[in-house]
Protein backbone atom coordinates (compact mmCIF):
# COMPACT_ATOMS: atom_id res chain seq x y z
CA UNK A 1 0.00 0.00 0.00
CA UNK A 2 1.64 3.45 -1.39
CA UNK A 3 0.33 6.65 0.51
CA UNK A 4 1.37 9.98 -0.77
CA UNK A 5 1.40 13.06 1.71
CA UNK A 6 1.89 16.46 -0.46
CA UNK A 7 3.48 19.15 1.78
CA UNK A 8 2.84 22.96 1.66
CA UNK A 9 5.66 24.69 4.25
CA UNK A 10 5.57 27.94 6.14
CA UNK A 11 7.38 29.78 8.50
CA UNK A 12 5.11 28.71 11.13
CA UNK A 13 3.69 25.08 10.25
CA UNK A 14 3.23 22.38 7.39
CA UNK A 15 0.28 21.49 5.84
CA UNK A 16 -0.10 18.46 3.88
CA UNK A 17 -2.25 16.24 2.12
CA UNK A 18 -2.24 12.78 3.01
CA UNK A 19 -3.67 10.63 -0.45
CA UNK A 20 -4.63 7.13 -1.60
CA UNK A 21 -4.54 6.19 -5.61
CA UNK A 22 -4.76 10.04 -6.03
CA UNK A 23 -7.76 10.18 -3.62
CA UNK A 24 -8.02 12.48 -0.19
CA UNK A 25 -7.74 10.53 3.00
CA UNK A 26 -7.17 13.55 5.02
CA UNK A 27 -5.08 16.65 6.10
CA UNK A 28 -2.06 16.70 8.12
CA UNK A 29 -0.30 19.24 9.94
CA UNK A 30 3.79 18.92 11.06
CA UNK A 31 6.25 21.47 12.28
CA UNK A 32 8.03 24.05 9.98
CA UNK A 33 11.16 22.51 7.93
CA UNK A 34 13.70 23.20 10.09
CA UNK A 35 16.66 21.06 8.65
CA UNK A 36 15.04 17.76 10.46
CA UNK A 37 16.63 19.30 13.81
CA UNK A 38 14.83 17.27 16.49
CA UNK A 39 11.46 17.87 18.31
CA UNK A 40 11.52 21.43 15.95
CA UNK A 41 11.02 20.20 12.51
CA UNK A 42 9.11 18.21 10.12
CA UNK A 43 11.06 14.93 8.65
CA UNK A 44 12.83 15.37 5.37
CA UNK A 45 10.90 14.37 2.52
CA UNK A 46 11.29 10.94 0.78
CA UNK A 47 9.57 6.90 0.84
CA UNK A 48 9.34 5.74 4.41
CA UNK A 49 7.63 2.45 5.24
CA UNK A 50 4.99 2.44 8.61
CA UNK A 51 3.78 0.30 11.21
CA UNK A 52 0.82 0.00 13.03
CA UNK A 53 1.37 0.80 16.97
CA UNK A 54 -1.01 1.38 20.28
CA UNK A 55 -0.82 3.46 22.69
CA UNK A 56 -2.64 4.50 25.71
CA UNK A 57 -2.55 8.05 24.50
CA UNK A 58 -3.11 7.84 20.84
CA UNK A 59 -4.70 4.27 20.64
CA UNK A 60 -3.63 3.01 17.25
CA UNK A 61 -1.72 4.71 15.26
CA UNK A 62 1.25 4.41 12.66
CA UNK A 63 5.27 4.88 13.50
CA UNK A 64 7.39 5.78 10.16
CA UNK A 65 10.56 3.73 9.65
CA UNK A 66 14.32 4.60 9.37
CA UNK A 67 13.59 8.47 9.66
CA UNK A 68 17.32 9.67 9.14
CA UNK A 69 18.66 10.98 12.80
CA UNK A 70 14.97 10.63 13.98
CA UNK A 71 13.06 7.84 16.32
CA UNK A 72 9.44 7.45 17.09
CA UNK A 73 8.52 9.56 14.43
CA UNK A 74 4.58 8.98 14.33
CA UNK A 75 1.22 10.05 12.70
CA UNK A 76 -1.19 10.79 15.01
CA UNK A 77 -4.46 13.31 15.95
CA UNK A 78 -3.31 17.11 17.22
CA UNK A 79 -5.19 20.36 16.66
CA UNK A 80 -1.39 22.42 16.35
CA UNK A 81 1.74 21.20 15.48
CA UNK A 82 3.63 24.16 17.43
CA UNK A 83 1.66 23.39 20.96
CA UNK A 84 1.83 19.64 20.34
CA UNK A 85 4.18 17.71 17.79
CA UNK A 86 7.87 17.49 18.40
CA UNK A 87 8.22 16.27 15.01
CA UNK A 88 5.27 14.10 14.15
CA UNK A 89 2.86 13.93 11.77
CA UNK A 90 -0.86 14.71 12.70
CA UNK A 91 -4.04 14.22 10.84
CA UNK A 92 -6.51 16.25 10.66
CA UNK A 93 -10.09 16.55 8.55
CA UNK A 94 -9.27 20.10 7.92
CA UNK A 95 -6.58 22.96 8.02
CA UNK A 96 -7.39 26.04 9.91
CA UNK A 97 -4.37 27.91 9.30
CA UNK A 98 -0.64 26.60 9.02
CA UNK A 99 0.14 23.73 11.46
CA UNK A 100 -3.44 24.15 12.87
CA UNK A 101 -6.51 21.77 12.17
CA UNK A 102 -9.61 20.41 13.52
CA UNK A 103 -11.00 16.80 13.87
CA UNK A 104 -8.01 15.60 14.38
CA UNK A 105 -8.96 11.84 15.77
CA UNK A 106 -11.66 11.35 13.33
CA UNK A 107 -9.08 11.77 10.75
CA UNK A 108 -6.68 9.38 12.14
CA UNK A 109 -9.57 6.79 12.52
CA UNK A 110 -10.59 7.26 8.76
CA UNK A 111 -6.79 6.49 7.68
CA UNK A 112 -6.80 3.64 9.93
CA UNK A 113 -9.92 1.90 8.47
CA UNK A 114 -8.35 2.76 5.22
CA UNK A 115 -5.10 0.65 6.16
CA UNK A 116 -6.73 -1.97 7.93
CA UNK A 117 -8.96 -2.49 4.74
CA UNK A 118 -6.24 -2.07 2.10
CA UNK A 119 -3.63 -3.55 4.04
CA UNK A 120 -3.61 -6.63 6.18
CA UNK A 121 -1.05 -8.22 5.69
CA UNK A 122 0.82 -5.68 3.29
CA UNK A 123 3.54 -3.44 3.82
CA UNK A 124 2.61 0.37 4.02
CA UNK A 125 4.85 3.15 2.38
CA UNK A 126 4.37 6.52 3.10
CA UNK A 127 6.03 8.75 0.29
CA UNK A 128 6.57 12.86 1.26
CA UNK A 129 7.07 15.46 -1.03
CA UNK A 130 6.54 18.93 -1.32
CA UNK A 131 3.26 20.38 -3.08
CA UNK A 132 4.33 23.05 -4.72
CA UNK A 133 8.33 24.68 -5.98
CA UNK A 134 7.04 27.94 -5.10
CA UNK A 135 5.70 27.48 -1.28
CA UNK A 136 9.28 24.96 -1.03
CA UNK A 137 11.98 27.06 -1.92
CA UNK A 138 10.08 30.26 -0.36
CA UNK A 139 10.14 28.68 3.12
CA UNK A 140 12.62 25.65 3.15
CA UNK A 141 15.72 26.15 1.28
CA UNK A 142 16.97 23.39 -0.71
CA UNK A 143 16.01 19.74 -0.41
CA UNK A 144 16.39 17.00 -2.29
Amino acid sequence: MDLELLREYFPDGTNGVLKFNNNLICNTIELPWKENKRCISCIPEGKYSLIKRYHEKYGWHLMLQNVPGRSYILVHPAYNAMKELKGCIATVTKNTGHGTGIYPKKALVKLMALITEQAANETIYLTIKKKSNEHYTAHTGANA
